[in-house]
């Protein structure tokens, strides 16, 4: 999806520097809704593994043994808000981009 997305925005980024028609304007709007898809279900993965660290860290306290578990959760948590992260501010890139459209081509 990262890749996906770096590419289309510099597509995007591309067409700004030309003419921008209606259908170019139709299409974005298309794939914004396709990213911010994509972002809410990431950010409930996100916020469900979130419960789940929180959850491992209760348990760890009462079980020592159970921090690997919660050290393993936990990485794969921060990989999910970089990753959310990723995708929130390159929608809001897009959106960016989208305003651009319109001033070329209102």
């Amino acid at each position: 999806m990262r890749n996906y997305l770096d590419t289309y925005i510099k597509e995007i980024d591309k067409k700004l520097e030309g003419v921008i028609t209606e259908t170019d304007k139709k299409e974005h709007l298309i794939k914004i809704s396709f990213f911010q898809h994509e972002r809410l279900i990431h950010l409930l993965v996100t916020l469900f593994y979130a419960i789940f660290v929180l959850a491992s860290i209760y348990i760890g306290l009462k079980m020592p043994l159970f921090t690997i578990v919660t050290v393993i959760l936990l990485i794969f948590l921060l990989f999910y808000v970089r990753h959310y992260f990723f995708l929130e501010n390159g929608v809001q890139y897009l959106y960016k981009q989208y305003d651009e459209m319109q001033k070329k081509h209102p």
